[in-house]
């Protein structure tokens, strides 16, 4: 299982080659695809904030209507608070929305889709990939 994070989704909406390439070769490997569902916000924030809203969000809200989004739920919330609390004993504080979508990945056994590598390999325990 793979969960695509919100860089991953931004960079096949605008139609990066790299990242069609990636999703092309996870369908045809038969993985299953998730988002979480701060990856929702953060994508429907950036949909709103740019100058042609209505067109965006309807392309982010078509996208995500097609795959299972995997919410943060109780086990994932406690996952969340270790991990902000982990990183924060380090000094190495990520976005709250970060902590939330690794704490999903890791909840659900799913390795997580990203760019930035920089923010996630900093959450213990947590299966990160590279496009």
């Amino acid at each position: 299982m793979v969960c695509l994070e919100t860089t991953f989704v931004i960079d096949l909406l605008r139609g990066v080659k790299e990242a069609k390439e990636k999703l092309l070769f996870l369908e045809k490997s038969g993985e299953n695809i998730f988002i979480a569902s701060p990856t929702v916000v953060e994508l429907i924030s950036g949909a709103i904030l740019t100058p042609r809203i209505e067109n965006e969000k309807d392309k982010v809200i078509e996208f995500v209507s097609s795959l299972i989004v995997f919410p943060l739920d109780r086990d994932s919330a406690i996952i969340a608070g270790e991990i902000e609390a982990d990183l924060s004993k380090k000094g190495e504080i990520i976005e709250v929305e970060d902590i939330m979508i690794g704490a999903i990945a890791k909840q659900n056994g799913e390795r997580l889709i990203t760019r930035n590598i920089k923010h996630f390999q900093r959450v213990k325990g947590l299966e990160i990939e590279n496009y």
